[in-house]
């Protein structure tokens, strides 16, 4: 369902879906999704399903009923559904088949701390209306025309609920839940043939962004913006653990000369001496996989890293985090660059390109310019069809519940 692009990833050959393959994904987004819901409420439901009031988290039972609204707000309750990116947002709707929808899930209405106490329809009652919502959905797919006008809401809302289900991983590695390995995982061979060394890159033009044409592509996606990328040398592979370490147990994260001033500011307030859910037990390192500690594996990539903690083992070692052109570039170009088991954080701020032109979801991009770098790649939390190398991934700096490492460069 994303544009067709020279890529590792298995995404590649997603784009052009027709409507079955188009309902076959929404089914299988779903079908995550409540299992997911299914291990939360076997770990959660005896204690109302509580969860800590968090930056990082949302009420379980408020993303669920949140899946289900915003696929309606978009599909059934929006009668301009067919004029795509020309839909005016602002129109009136119908009511939600659910009363009082809007105050409870419109996330762009309800603040993020008010929905610890929202009166949230219990668990069968949010089961139900995400499914009525769902046999809506496909009764209009059915009826739409294979064009991408007509199918732009229907992937906005699939990709919507891919993202809240690795979202739900996050929560239950922060939480110390167990989850099915399959809900967990569905990417989990993304870049799984990790490369080695460094490659080196010369000095080319690049081109960032999506022209029109080419398919779905989420709003910052959109517009062109030439680049002039001088020689650099990049890793194949996202840092390990065997590389990232060595900066631990050198006193790193207690030298506040690799950090910047925010990034010293923010591991005093955390509290680290260590990457998150990362412990030394009897002289071996151990890694917290969903509540269960692990021995850690030093060829796995590094992860649950923040932005800031990216930057300083680039300073320790002498080396610099990639721009998101240098890494879309090489991405692209280089077949022996493998992606995909972590989020990589890059360089860059998350802007617009030239050109950028808000699509319907103005909540998704705009508001966020300017306060959080972007990551590019993907995760093996993420729905593969997800994992596309021009999709642009952001969050702020302190984020170290994500599934986030990084790679890094030198000039060539």
């Amino acid at each position: 369902m994303r544009p067709s692009l020279p890529t590792t990833s298995p995404a590649e050959a997603a784009r052009r879906a027709g409507r079955i393959d188009l309902a076959q994904a929404l089914r299988e987004t779903r079908a995550r999704s409540l299992a997911l819901f299914a291990a939360y409420e076997s770990a959660l439901a005896a204690t109302g399903f509580a969860v800590p009031l968090s930056p990082e988290l949302n009420p379980p039972l408020w993303e669920l009923g949140h899946i289900a609204w915003f696929q309606e707000w978009w599909l059934a309750r929006n009668g301009e559904r067919g004029r795509g990116v020309a839909c005016d947002p602002d129109i009136p709707r119908p009511s939600s088949r659910l009363a009082g929808a809007d105050a409870l899930y419109h996330s762009g209405q309800v603040p993020h701390d008010s929905r610890w106490q929202l009166p949230l329809p219990g668990a069968a009652a949010t089961r139900a209306y995400l499914q009525a919502v769902q046999e809506q959905t496909l009764a209009l797919l059915a009826e739409s025309a294979e064009d991408d006008a007509s199918l732009y809401f229907l992937r906005l809302a699939l990709f919507h609920e891919d993202m809240h289900a690795e979202a739900a991983v996050y929560m239950a590695q922060a939480l110390g839940l167990a989850l099915p390995g399959e809900a967990a995982f569905p990417g989990r061979s993304l870049g799984d043939a990790m490369g080695t060394g460094v490659l080196r890159l010369p000095a080319q033009a690049w081109t960032l962004g999506s022209a029109p044409g080419q398919g779905f592509a989420f709003d910052n996606e959109h517009g062109t913006q030439p680049v002039e990328l001088a020689a650099f040398e990049i890793d194949a592979a996202p840092v390990d653990w065997a590389r990232y370490l060595p900066f631990v147990e050198a006193g790193g994260y207690a030298d506040a000369r690799w950090w910047s001033p925010e990034g010293w500011q923010w591991l005093q307030q955390s509290g680290l001496t260590a990457p998150r859910y990362l412990r030394r037990e009897g002289g071996s390192w151990q890694r917290q996989v969903f509540g269960r500690w692990q021995p850690l594996a030093p060829a796995d990539p590094a992860c649950h890293l923040s932005w800031h903690e990216a930057q300083a083992w680039c300073r320790w070692a002498g080396r610099r985090l990639p721009s998101e052109a240098e890494w879309e570039c090489a991405a692209v170009t280089q077949p022996g660059l493998a992606w995909g088991r972590v989020w990589e954080w890059t360089a860059s701020p998350f802007e617009a390109f030239p050109g950028f032109t808000p699509h319907p979801y103005r909540d998704y991009s705009a508001p966020w310019f300017g306060t959080r770098p972007v990551l590019r790649g993907a995760s093996r939390a993420t729905a593969p069809r997800m994992a596309h190398p021009k999709y642009r991934n952001f969050f702020t700096p302190e984020r170290n519940d994500i599934f986030a490492g990084f790679r890094s460069c030198a000039p060539g």
